[in-house]
C-alpha cells in the first residue's frame, strides 16, 4: 500500500505517517520546512514495519505538487493534512484588518493546492480502481473561532471539496471523506492546561484526544478497513458534540 501523508514532519501528520507504518505501508511523507524532523518521522515510520520517503512540498507550489506525485506515485491513499497557517493574525484581529492578500494565499495554498494535489493523484487510482482520499480539516470550519477568517474558511472549502470529489470518484472505487480534527495538543503546538481542562469539560469522553487518536481515523478512512464510507465528515473525539451536524 502507498500512502501520500502531507504536513507529516510533525504532530496530527507525523503520527499519521507512522501509523500507516504500522500497517506496513510504503509512506511519502512531506515537510514545507525542516527536513531533519521528516527524517526522524521517517525512522518512525520504518520502525513501526513501513517504509518511508521525504520530500518537500509547498501547498502553494501546484507544478511541485504535480512534480511530487509524478515521481513517488501512484498512490492508493491520500492523507492532505499540510497547511498553510494565517499569518499575522490572532484571536484578537478584526476580521476587517486582515488584509486581501492574506485571504488570498490562505485560499491559493489551503483550497486551490489540495484541489490540485487530488487532481495530481485521481488518475491512478483512477487507473486501479481503488483509491482512498482524506482531507484533513478543523472544528474551526464549523464552529468558527475569532480571528481565523482565512484558515476557517478554507478548511470549511475542504468540506464541499470532499463531497464534490466523491460523486465525481465514487464510482471509479475511489473513497473520499473530511477528518474534522478538535482541539488535539501536540509537540508542534502545545496546549495550556487550563484550555485542555475547559475543552475536555464539553466533550463527551471528558478528554481531548491525542495525535495517535486522530491517526487511527485516518488510516481507517484511508485504507481498506474502510470498504463503502465516502462523502462524510468524521469527526473526531475532540470534536464530537461540538460542531453542528448536518
Amino acid at each position: 500500500m502507498r500512502v501520500l501523508v502531507t504536513g507529516a514532519s510533525s504532530g496530527i501528520g507525523a503520527a499519521i505517517a507512522v501509523a500507516f507504518g504500522g500497517i506496513g505501508a510504503d509512506v511519502t511523507l512531506t515537510y514545507h520546512s525542516g527536513p531533519d524532523r521528516a527524517a526522524r518521522v521517517a525512522k518512525e515510520v520504518e520502525r513501526a514495519g513501513g517504509t518511508a520517503t521525504t520530500v518537500r512540498l509547498d501547498l502553494a507550489d501546484h507544478e511541485g505538487i504535480r512534480a511530487v506525485v509524478a515521481e513517488h506515485g501512484p498512490f492508493d491513499s491520500l492523507i492532505a493534512n499540510a497547511v498553510r497557517w494565517d499569518q499575522g493574525t490572532t484571536f484578537t484581529t478584526r476580521f476587517e484588518d486582515v488584509p486581501a492578500q492574506e485571504w488570498t494565499a490562505s485560499l491559493h495554498a489551503n483550497v486551490v493546492g489540495n484541489v490540485v494535489l487530488a487532481q495530481a493523484v485521481l488518475p491512478g487510482m483512477r487507473a486501479k480502481g481503488y483509491g482512498r482520499i482524506v482531507l484533513v480539516s478543523s472544528g474551526i470550519a464549523e464552529e468558527g473561532t475569532p480571528g481565523s477568517g482565512p484558515y476557517g474558511s478554507a478548511k470549511a472549502a475542504l468540506h464541499g471539496l470532499m463531497r464534490t470529489l466523491a460523486w465525481q470518484a465514487g464510482g471509479d472505487g475511489v473513497l473520499v471523506n473530511v477528518l474534522a480534527a478538535g482541539l488535539t495538543a501536540t509537540d508542534s503546538t502545545p496546549v495550556p492546561q487550563e484550555v485542555r481542562d475547559a475543552v475536555a469539560a464539553k466533550i463527551p469522553s471528558r478528554r481531548l484526544s491525542t495525535s495517535e487518536d486522530v491517526a487511527a481515523l485516518a488510516v481507517f478512512l484511508g485504507s481498506a478497513a474502510n470498504r463503502n464510507l465516502t462523502g462524510e465528515i468524521l469527526r473526531e473525539g475532540s470534536n464530537a458534540a461540538r460542531s453542528a451536524h448536518t
